[in-house]
Order: C-alpha cells, then sequence, then structure tokens
C-alpha cells in the first residue's frame, strides 16, 4: 500500500512512546501513517485528525495537535487498523471515519484454499491458470492504453472530420491500433476457453476448500467463548498445507478428497483439542459436527435452534398424566414437549405422551435412556438429532452422552475421545518464531513438566525462568534477547500478572524472524486475560494446563509427589501417616465438590497445592510439639486459615469447617474408619508409599455422590448443569444471521418483541396505591407493598419503552444501539436481556417462563392492592422478601412493644393444610407459601426432613407460619437444621447497599432425626425460584 506513496509509510501501535511524533511528521511532510491494533474506542488524541479540524492559512491549512501547531500537508493520510474480530463502533466513529471491513468472507477463503489445494496437487496446472489470469489482466491494460492513445491522438487533432482523415500517421496509427486490439480480443476469447477448462478440473477440488472454508470460521467463534482461543490464518493455512502432504494418497480422485477432508478435520480436531480446557473439549466437537452437517444440508435450522434455545411463548400446562414425574418437573418438561411438537417432525408429540405416558416410563427410569428405544411410530419416525431434541425435554442428565453418541455416528469415535497431552509434540510443532502458551486453569502448575521435558531435551542447563509481576518486564526482555543470542530457552510465568507489560511482549514476539537461533524457544504461562496480545495467541502453540479431575486422580499425583522419608519423618508416624491421608482425601473432596456447581459450592474456589502442604508441614510441627493431638487447632488451621482464607461465603465457611472434622477427627485414627456411608474411602492401616498407591489405584475412577456426602439427585442436577452450560456456551456463539428459508432474523424478533408486550402487564397505578396504604405504624406490610409497586413499575417501564424502541430500531427507524442489539439478540436467544435484569427481579429463567413469572407475581401484587393485606403471602412474589420478613417482625413488635431486634422467626411447618384451606389471617406473624427445597424433602407422615426421592430434584415445602417470637421451644427428640433459603438455586449472591445479600434471604429451621452435618455435606437448601 505504502509503494503508491512516493514519502513512504510509517507503521506504528496506538501504545508507542513515539506515535505523537510519528503523526506530527508525517502530518508536515506527507507521509501515510498505518495505525495497527486500534481498540473499540478511539485514542482523544486523535480527534483533530480525524475530525479534521483545519485551519485555512494564506494559501496552505495548518492543525493544532495538542500545543503544537502544524502545517497540514494534503498528501498525508491516516490508516488504522484492528485485530478484533467483528468490533461494534458507534455511529459517532462512523462519522470521523470511513469504516472498511476487510474480514475473511466464507466464499473468499473458499477461493483461497482451493487456489491452495490445486497449487500442491497439480501445481503445474495452478501455474497456468495463474499466468492466464495475470496475462489477461496485462492484455486488457494494454487494450485500454490503446484506447487513451486513439482518443489523445483525435483530440489533438485540429479541424474537420475531413482534414482528420487526410493525416496519414493517425491513420496508420488507427489501422495499428485496430489489429493490436482485435489479437488481444482473440487471445482473451482463447484463454477464456483454456481457463473454462482449467477450472472445470480445478473444481473437482471444491469439497475440499468448502469443507476448510466451514472449519475455520468453526474455530473462530471459540474465541467468544475463552479469549485465548485464537487462531490465525495463517496458522490455519499451514496446517492445511501439512494436512494435504501427510494425507493418505490415491490415484482415485474421489478417494483421495475423502482422504484430504478426514485428515485434515481430525489433524484440526487434534491441535485445536489441547489448547482447549476440558469443559469446552466435548463443545468443540459437537460444533465441528454441526457445523459440516450443516454444510452438507444435512442439518434442519429450526431443530437445530430449538435444541439451543428450547420453547418460546405462552405453553398453558397440562395436567400431570404421570405417577413418576413429580409436580416440580413436570411443568417444564410438558413446556419442552408442547414447543417440540411445533417442529414438523413432532406434529402431535405432546398429545402423544400425554395419552401414552406409561409407554415413555421406561426411558425415564433407565440408567442409559439414551440407548432406549421410542415408543412407535416415533422410534422408526424420528432421526437421531430429533431424539437428542426428545431426550432433552424429558432426561436433559443424558443429553451429554447422547451428544457423544451422535458425534459418533456421523462423524467418528475418535473425535469424542480428545488426544492425550503431549509436550513433545507440542515442541515439535513450534519454532524459534512462535512462543509456546501454558494456558493456566485454578490448581495447575506446569513447571514440573516443563522442567522434566527440559531434562530430557538437555536444556535444563541453558533456560531462564521469572514470574512476571512489578518491575520485572526489563529483567524478562533482557532474558530473551540472551537467549535469542545463545539459542536458549526462556520460561516467562503468570503473564496475567503483568497487564501493562503485554505491549512490550507483543513487540519482542513481533522481531523473532528466521534468523535467530533455532533453539531459541519462548515459553509462556497465562491464565486466561482479555488482555493477552491477540498477534501472539493466534501465532502460537497453545496448551491447556488443568489440575487432575476426580478423587482418584487427585489423590494420586499428591502421593506420587510424597515420599517414604517424607512419610516417616514425623515422631508420631502412624497417627501423621493417617492424619495426612486424611488431608490429602479433604484435598481431593473439596476441590472435585466444584463439579456439582452450586450443591457443591456457592462460590467455586480456587484451592491449590500449597494448601495442602501448608497443611502437612503445620500437621507434623502440631503432632512433633504435642503430645495429645489438637484436633480443634488442626481443623482451625486448616479449615479457616489455609483452606478457609480463600473461603468468603459464610455458608461455605459453615460447610469447610463440617466437612474437615470427617477427616481430621480421633475416630480416622482407627483402622478401616469409613469417610462415607458405602466403605470405599477408609483409614488404611500405616503403609508406605506403594501401599497408599496400591489403594489409591483401586478407587473409582467417577465416584458417586455419596463420597461428597450428597444424595444420587446430585448426580443429574450436575448433568443437567453440564447440559444447559453445553447448549448455552453454543447458543451464544451462533452467527446473528437467519439461515435457511422461512422467517428472517428480524421478523422473528420483531414477532418475539410483540409477544412479550402483549404479556407485558401495565404500570401499576402507584398514587392511587399509595392512597389506598398509606405509611401506617400499625401496619408495616403497607410500606412493603409500596416498595413492591416502586420496584416493579421501574422494571415495566423499561420493558415496555425498550421493547417499543428495539422494534423501531430493527424498521431502521432510530439507530440500533449497542443496548438495543443485546436486547434483540436475548430476545432471538430466549434470554432476558441484560437490561431488565439490571432492573429486575432476580431470575435464571428462560424469557419465555420469565414473562409468565412476571405476570404471576403483578397478579399477586394486583391482588393484594383489590383485596387487601393477603391471608396466605405467596413469599416467591417479593422483590425484596427480606423487607417482608422485616416488615412482619415489626408489625409483632409494635402490636406487643418489643424491640425488633429481640425478635426471631419460629418456623411451624403446616403441613396438613393447603394455603386455599386458610381462611383467616394469623393473629401473629403471616402463612407464607411457595419455597421449594433440593437435597431435602419433607416428610408429611413423620413431620420432619428426610432424604428426597430418586429423581425428584426439587419438592415443595408445606405452608409455614412465621411467627415472631423471643425465646423459641425446639421438640427434645429432633435436631434442627439451619436451611438457608435462596431467591434462586444459583445461590451465590453479593452483599447490595441495603446490608443484604442479593441472593440469600434468611435461614429457616427445620427439623430433622438426622444430625445437621449431614445435611450441610449434602449442599442441602430451599429457594423461591427454580429454573423454570
Amino acid at each position: 500500500m505504502g509503494r503508491d506513496n512516493a514519502e513512504g509509510i510509517d507503521v506504528v501501535k496506538i501504545s508507542d512512546v513515539n506515535l505523537m511524533r510519528t503523526l506530527e511528521l508525517a502530518i508536515q511532510f506527507g507521509k501515510w501513517v498505518l495505525l495497527e491494533n486500534v481498540g473499540r474506542e478511539l485514542d482523544p488524541s486523535l480527534e483533530p485528525i480525524l475530525n479534521q479540524q483545519l485551519v485555512k492559512s494564506g494559501t496552505s491549512y495548518t492543525i493544532t495537535i495538542g500545543d503544537k501547531q502544524l502545517t497540514y500537508n494534503e498528501k498525508f493520510k491516516l490508516y488504522l487498523t484492528t485485530t478484533i474480530p467483528n468490533p461494534h463502533y458507534s455511529p459517532e466513529t462512523f462519522v470521523k471515519v470511513t469504516i472498511i471491513n476487510f474480514a475473511i468472507t466464507a466464499s473468499g477463503l473458499e477461493e483461497q484454499m482451493l487456489a491452495q489445494i490445486v497449487a500442491l496437487e497439480n501445481p503445474a496446472l495452478e501455474q497456468k491458470k495463474i499466468e492466464i489470469v495475470k496475462k489477461n489482466a496485462a492484455d486488457k491494460k494494454q487494450l485500454l492504453a490503446i484506447e487513451d492513445s486513439i482518443l489523445k491522438s483525435l483530440s489533438d487533432q485540429k479541424g474537420d472530420i475531413s482534414e482528420i482523415l487526410l493525416d496519414e500517421t493517425l491513420i496508420n496509427k488507427l489501422q495499428t491500433s485496430k489489429r493490436f486490439a482485435a489479437e488481444i480480443n482473440q487471445r482473451v476469447k482463447d484463454s477464456k476457453i483454456t481457463e473454462a477448462q482449467i477450472d472445470e478440473v480445478r473444481e473437482s477440488y471444491r469439497p475440499v476448500a468448502f469443507r476448510s472454508s466451514l472449519l475455520f470460521f468453526c474455530i473462530t467463534d471459540l474465541a467468544n467463548i475463552d479469549p485465548m482461543y485464537q487462531y490465525s490464518l495463517q496458522w490455519f493455512t499451514k496446517l492445511f498445507v501439512l494436512g494435504v502432504e501427510n494425507a493418505q494418497p490415491s490415484s482415485v480422485i474421489e478417494e483421495r478428497l475423502k482422504n484430504l477432508n478426514d485428515y485434515f478435520t481430525y489433524s484440526l480436531y487434534e491441535n485445536i483439542c489441547r489448547s482447549l480446557f476440558e469443559r469446552h473439549k466435548l463443545l468443540f466437537s459437537f460444533m465441528l459436527c454441526v457445523k459440516i452437517l450443516q454444510g452438507a444440508q444435512m442439518m434442519d435450522e429450526k431443530q437445530w435452534r430449538y435444541l439451543l434455545a428450547g420453547p418460546q411463548g405462552d405453553i398453558k400446562i397440562a395436567h400431570n398424566p404421570t405417577a413418576w414425574i413429580s409436580d416440580n418437573s413436570w411443568p417444564d418438561i410438558y413446556r419442552q414437549m408442547k414447543g417440540m411438537s411445533t417442529l414438523d417432525a413432532f406434529k402431535g408429540f405432546d398429545q402423544f405422551f400425554v395419552d401414552n405416558s406409561d409407554q415413555f416410563k421406561g426411558i425415564w427410569d433407565s440408567s442409559q435412556p439414551q440407548k432406549e428405544q421410542l415408543p412407535e411410530p416415533w422410534q422408526g419416525q424420528l432421526t437421531q438429532f430429533e431424539k437428542l431434541i426428545f431426550l432433552k425435554a424429558l432426561r436433559p442428565d443424558k443429553l451429554v452422552p447422547a451428544i457423544q453418541d451422535y458425534i459418533d455416528q456421523q462423524l467418528n469415535p475418535k473425535f469424542t475421545i480428545p488426544p492425550t497431552f503431549d509436550l513433545e509434540k507440542c515442541y515439535k510443532d513450534s519454532s524459534p518464531m512462535s512462543p509456546l502458551i501454558f494456558v493456566l486453569s485454578a490448581g495447575s502448575d506446569p513447571v514440573a513438566d516443563f522442567l522434566k521435558f527440559a531434562e530430557e531435551q538437555n536444556m535444563a542447563k541453558r533456560f531462564d525462568s521469572i514470574s512476571l509481576g512489578q518491575g520485572q518486564g526489563p529483567k524478562a526482555e533482557r532474558m530473551v534477547k540472551d537467549a535469542i543470542q545463545r539459542g536458549g530457552w526462556v520460561l516467562l510465568q503468570n503473564c496475567h500478572l503483568a497487564i501493562s507489560w503485554m505491549n512490550d511482549l507483543e513487540r519482542i514476539c513481533e522481531e523473532l524472524n528466521e534468523n535467530i537461533h533455532k533453539d531459541f524457544r519462548l515459553w509462556l504461562t497465562s491464565m486466561p486475560s482479555n488482555s493477552f496480545p491477540i498477534p501472539v495467541l493466534q501465532n502460537s502453540v497453545k496448551m491447556t494446563i488443568e489440575p487432575p479431575q476426580g478423587i482418584r486422580a487427585n489423590l494420586m499425583r499428591t502421593y506420587k509427589n510424597l515420599d517414604d522419608k517424607e512419610l516417616s519423618e514425623c515422631t508420631k508416624q502412624d497417627i501423621f501417616k493417617k492424619l495426612l491421608f486424611g488431608f490429602c482425601l479433604f484435598h481431593a473432596i473439596i476441590q472435585d465438590r466444584r463439579k456439582f456447581g452450586a450443591i457443591g459450592w456457592n462460590i467455586p474456589y480456587e484451592f491449590t497445592n500449597e494448601d495442602l502442604t501448608v497443611c502437612k508441614r503445620q500437621l507434623k510441627m502440631l503432632l512433633d510439639e504435642y503430645d495429645k493431638v489438637p484436633y480443634k487447632v488442626i481443623q482451625y488451621l486448616g479449615a479457616e486459615i489455609n483452606y478457609g482464607g480463600r473461603v468468603t461465603d459464610d455458608k461455605d465457611v459453615r460447610l469447610i469447617k463440617t466437612i474437615i472434622k470427617k477427616y481430621i477427627c480421633h475416630e480416622a485414627l482407627r483402622d478401616g474408619y469409613k469417610f462415607s456411608e458405602s466403605g470405599i474411602y477408609v483409614s488404611l492401616a500405616s503403609t508406605n508409599q506403594e501401599g497408599y498407591l496400591n489403594y489409591i489405584e483401586q478407587l473409582p475412577l467417577n465416584p458417586d455422590p455419596e463420597a461428597f456426602g450428597m444424595h444420587e439427585n446430585a448426580e443429574i442436577t450436575n448433568s443437567q448443569n453440564t447440559t444447559r452450560v453445553l447448549l448455552e456456551t453454543v447458543l451464544s456463539i451462533q452467527p446473528r444471521q437467519s439461515s435457511g428459508t422461512g422467517k428472517s432474523r428480524e421478523e422473528t424478533i420483531e414477532e418475539i418483541a410483540t409477544f412479550v408486550q402483549s404479556r407485558t402487564p401495565e404500570v401499576l397505578p402507584f398514587d392511587d396505591i399509595f392512597k389506598k396504604y398509606p405509611t401506617s405504624y400499625e401496619e408495616s406490610m403497607n410500606t412493603v407493598l409500596v416498595q413492591e409497586v416502586i420496584r416493579y413499575n421501574r422494571l415495566l417501564a423499561t420493558m415496555k419503552e425498550s421493547l417499543i424502541n428495539v422494534k423501531k430500531a430493527l424498521k431502521g427507524q432510530i439507530v440500533m444501539s449497542d443496548e438495543l442489539e443485546s436486547l434483540a439478540n436475548s430476545l432471538f436467544d430466549n434470554q432476558v436481556p441484560l437490561m431488565w435484569a439490571d432492573k429486575g427481579f432476580l431470575s435464571l429463567k428462560p424469557l419465555s417462563s420469565w414473562t409468565n413469572d412476571l405476570s404471576a407475581r403483578i397478579n399477586f401484587l394486583q391482588s393484594w392492592v383489590d383485596n387487601g393485606t393477603p391471608k396466605v403471602f405467596w413469599i416467591s412474589g417479593f422483590f425484596f422478601p427480606q423487607a417482608f420478613l422485616t416488615g412482619s417482625l415489626q408489625n409483632y413488635a409494635r402490636r406487643h412493644v418489643i424491640a425488633i431486634d429481640k425478635l426471631n422467626y419460629e418456623f411451624k411447618i403446616l403441613d396438613t393444610l393447603s394455603p386455599q384451606d386458610i381462611e383467616e389471617k394469623p393473629e401473629d406473624g403471616c402463612y407464607v407459601f411457595g419455597i421449594s427445597l433440593e437435597g431435602i424433602r419433607w416428610d408429611y407422615k413423620k413431620h420432619f426432613i428426610t432424604h428426597p426421592r430418586p429423581k425428584e430434584l426439587y419438592s415443595e415445602l408445606p405452608l409455614v407460619w412465621l411467627l415472631p417470637c423471643i425465646e423459641k421451644e425446639y421438640p427434645k427428640d429432633l435436631v434442627i437444621y439451619q436451611c438457608p433459603l435462596y431467591k434462586v438455586v444459583s445461590r451465590a449472591g453479593t452483599l447490595s447497599t441495603t446490608g443484604h445479600s442479593t441472593n440469600f434471604v434468611t435461614f429457616l429451621e427445620l427439623p430433622s432425626k438426622d444430625s445437621e452435618e449431614q445435611w450441610i455435606r449434602a449442599g442441602a437448601a430451599a429457594f423461591l425460584s427454580l429454573r423454570y
């Protein structure tokens, strides 16, 4: 580009310290400037240039940059580039600059790949094609020059036409030009025939080019999942060339094309998988599979969208025809069934299920429902993909293994078995110019693997390492420069902690070229970070490092890093070995609990091996110093300092203190002491390292929930969460465009917006309500009602305005702002828009269920307004239930003249009554309903909590009488479980400005025959709102 300008072009970055100096000189001398890697917001220092703030000064112009007035050379040009994929710039930016989209298109990449494959497979043919294209271009240019010459000659002649015809020189020139033009036209004509013949041969390779184009756009989508998943076209092309060279040869073109596609697809899968976290590997396989099927026109787009987004619109729930599906689960199952029936393949399925529900009980009860046969005619009628949609409705916990089976059938079983981590293979794929990046996760440390590999490669004495942080950048840069000269390795650790130095890292990597020492390698470690330079990520070899998953793998790693000397260096050797095993198992348990999501921990904490190492040292020290084992001290140090220092949620603090008591206790010294009910995990007789490793080898690879003290239903919840996260993640990276036939995306969004608008209640008449329910000393519930009305009105007003605006924006009547575009995307994806969620009540429901919930809440308030204070309160309908609970206490305190801070609630469970049976309000306190339980259920016969039924994930808590009192009376024969009550099942919350949690409401006191510790470990809790 710069060759067109006599003054040349300067290439700079926004981070360059000499940026303004370069611009000042370029403006004065008419140079061009290319400013690379700009962000979404343009630097304010560029404003005078972008806004063309020129001032006429004599015959020239001047411009003021900072405090300098410069003469403006009109030959000056400023070009800006960005590496941000699909950036969204504001209308103000569009006014200042001309935006050109240089992003590669699918068809453009297909042509590039076609040229690449033909050049590799048939170089002579591709060379001939290139020569023809060049010759045609040159001929056309010559023809144009001839025409220009003729016109110039004619225009230079003076006089009338007779005088021009007498000019012999001009006539000869015209005849020569005519002959040349005829020859050129004939050559172009002949070349077109040859080019058509060449194109016919080239077209036979198009299936490979088409497949490679599909695959590239599949991997570019990954950057939306994690900022470290960046891959360049240059890297992709290099891998493609290697694929062509290494694929199985064949003289039969169809077989060769199949070999090329199969080899390259798996080669790409292998290379991408090593840079993905474990949780994203199946997701990538599924995306790869679907992308290939979409390219082959073998995927129904409506079905694909339904699998990801689920049902939309208002669905009236039919009566539950089964005795085996709980009333809590039925609404979501029926909603899915009814939504499925809108697809052509499932017409009438909802009614068939209601009429023949017993035929589906085998699938419901099966441990492998994905292998079960559907009742006819559906078994023979539905495709394997359509069966995925059915399974999502009835057994979402088994959708992940069903997706694995689907990939096995459509692609190959090897696409569901990620390749094992091989550092040597990664090293061979690298070069002195491409860094190797270890992408870290919590608890992982690749240094040991790196040191071992350095030893194997005879580089143990030829590498330097440094942990980046404040002031370490210059040292790291000197290390790299030194290693480049002598051919060493450099390991820069924790790049995510040196954000300010990342521009320097990018510069260092850009300066690496083919002339540097062939043995040089730059190794980097970093947690995922948005600040990591994209060019470095795109052209590097990335490897994800994760801690071992599962109790067995965790224990195995711990004991492999110990030795007999460490195990026997304590004076109380037997006690030390037993309690150390308890600590190691405790370490594995609290780490692996994270896979259960909110049931495991409210917040997933990043416990590390260093926590265990500190506990081990303290254990040895305390056993050496004290005659008696100080269990309480060891428990306190472990649960509240070493590990507990990371734990911030008070319910999680209670949990970790409870868990450690199971593993660090006097009973753990007894041989055969059971750490879990099954007796799989027991306290071993003191042995050596080999004895512990032999025992660990026999442990199950995938532990049952009972190992963690949980009910078997926790595994179903875990599987459902895995399914939900997988589908939500795939949905989040879908292209924002319509595909296939039918309504356009804009029409669909407008239709949804109109429907939601019709379902959105009117704003409640605040002034009338405030007059009817004024602030009263005797009735605090008036204030509660008024505050609820204010909160809901704020949400309803925002919804009304934004729905009108998004419909206008879709028609082009107003600007589609970032907020409105986000709202439109959420409507299309059946998700609650962030704009509404910020103003609304806490909820995890999809949009269709959320709108129904909103209507029910407004109806609850409207009934209160119309009929007076309710006899029974639907506690789930409150925006801020803490205010309601305080209001009820305040009424009691004022009526009985007692200080409110002396009062607490007594929770009386009225399991013989339903809300409809209540005819009068209680004299004191209030009746509430609408609470769901997880991990426990209420036993109506024995009147206390007990274990839930299999597959019944949530159950209803009966009517509760919240009775304020000063002193509580507890039943002597029962234990009281302090059960946390949350608004939604995510459990985690933040402390709001009111001093209350955004999620936690209060503790319910529920009677139990079992110990409170059992329910704490089980993660038993209560909720006001579920996910459906």
